[in-house]
């Protein structure tokens, strides 16, 4: 199991926004592709998935914030 949490996004910026899982669970992602867009209140960053696999939970659902090094969802 690989989590995919929300990396420190510098600039004092403690928490953001998911504004978009590009997959859905179940679909299967490979490393680096982008998998979810967060936004904060001065720019939306892409997270790439960490490694390959399915993605398996979606534990932050679009609309809900996650502080940094929360985790997002899980790859399998």
């Amino acid at each position: 199991m690989v989590f995919v949490l929300v990396p420190d996004l510098g600039d004092g910026i403690e928490k953001v926004e998911v504004a978009l899982w590009h997959v859905k669970v179940g679909e299967f992602v490979q490393k680096d592709d982008d998998l979810v867009e967060v936004v904060t209140d001065k720019a939306s960053f892409n997270i790439a998935s960490p490694a390959d696999g399915m993605l398996r939970k979606i534990t932050v659902p679009v609309g809900q914030d996650a502080l940094i090094g929360e985790v997002l969802g899980e790859i399998e």
